[in-house]
């Protein structure tokens, strides 16, 4: 397996990821989830799609002091998620499941979570170009798993009070709020994310309360790139171990 795999680091080295060097590999995407994660010691945490892993690892690396569960629906992901975590020596606070996210209840982790989050695929299955591999075509189109899917999910899983965080497509947002509302998670903060300052904006990070309150607040916009091409300030310092 490992010929066909590529290493990455992270926090100069303290954090080892191998992930498919042909198949789906994680995104900026990933790295502004997980960035985005601050639980409590002792909060439980789960990634609905966890691919190689990469938001538990980070999430794991900095918050030892917690318990994370990653759900992955394709075994060969799970499969080097499940190494990612043995070979970054996180067994003890990280577990990766590989299951179907609408068979999944809190009974499999010994009650309600306190933040759930995600980055599910943005694509309608018969809208756009799908990808001939297969990993990558699973993870960017509702194949096998939906937006409505996904959110029913982390709605049953939350506690009340619980925290929903995912990055999403901008043009769905309106679907995603509806679906949110329709499972109980009420939509709290909204965070465009542009590739550069007067570019359109093609992500967002949104965050929403298990049985909150109503009330949306919509944040600065989140810049990726300087016009030079270098991270923003605001995303090196996504790349910290704190």
């Amino acid at each position: 397996m490992q010929d066909r795999l590529t290493q990455d680091t992270f926090f100069n080295g303290r954090v080892t990821v191998r992930q498919e060097r042909a198949g789906y590999r994680f995104s900026i995407d990933a790295v502004i989830l997980a960035h985005r994660v601050r639980p409590k010691p002792g909060e439980r945490v789960v990634d609905l799609g966890t691919g190689c892993g990469i938001v538990p690892l980070i999430v794991g690396f900095r918050h030892p002091e917690i318990q994370l569960f990653g759900i992955e629906i394709q075994k060969e992901l799970a499969d080097i998620a499940d190494n990612n975590v043995r070979e970054n020596g996180m067994e003890g606070n990280i577990r990766i499941f590989c299951r179907d996210i609408r068979t999944i209840q809190p009974a499999m982790f010994q009650g309600p979570i306190d933040i759930v989050v995600s980055n599910p695929p943005f694509h309608r299955a018969a809208s756009g170009r799908i990808n001939p591999n297969r990993q990558r075509a699973v993870a960017r189109h509702e194949i096998r798993v939906t937006l409505l899917d996904v959110i029913k999910a982390a709605g049953d899983l939350l506690k009340r009070a619980g925290l929903f965080v995912l990055v999403y497509t901008p043009e769905r947002l309106p679907e995603l709020i509806q679906h949110m509302r329709s499972c109980r998670i009420e939509p709290k903060n909204v965070r465009f994310i542009h590739s550069r300052e007067k570019s359109e904006s093609k992500r967002m990070l949104v965050e929403g309360v298990k049985q909150g309150k109503p009330g949306l607040k919509v944040g600065p916009p989140m810049v990726i790139y300087n016009e030079d091409g270098t991270y923003t300030e605001e995303l090196e310092a996504m790349f910290l171990p704190n």
